[in-house]
């Protein structure tokens, strides 16, 4: 099986930067995909970012030119580097892994934006 363990939340004021990681381990394959996901309260979880195995990258519009998702494939690892924070960006933020049909889930870092 697989876990997800997030880490990197907190605190930061609005325009400030974050990093956040997330450590997979279990019975991971070559082949899989690492996403973001955040959910703010009230409203329903939402794609954030992904990375494939292979290298490729996507990020949704609304983050696009402020978020860095990028991957250590020799640690299982993926990073979310976060960047001109917003009150909007408070979040929980989950980490995900795909492979060969079966989603897997972290336990989510909270990660709060205010002055």
């Amino acid at each position: 099986q697989v876990q997800l363990v997030e880490s990197g939340g907190g605190l930061v004021q609005p325009g400030g930067s974050l990093r956040l990681s997330c450590a997979a381990s279990g019975s991971i394959f070559s082949i899989n995909v690492m996403s973001w996901y955040r959910q703010a309260p009230g409203k329903e979880r939402e794609l954030v970012a992904t990375k494939t195995s292979g290298g490729t990258a996507n990020s949704v519009d609304s983050v696009k030119g402020r978020v860095t998702i990028s991957r250590d494939n020799a640690k299982n690892t993926v990073y979310l580097e976060m960047n001109s924070l917003k009150p909007e960006d408070t979040a929980v933020y989950f980490c995900t892994l795909a492979q060969k049909g079966y989603y897997y889930w972290g336990q989510g870092t909270q990660v709060t934006v205010s002055s």
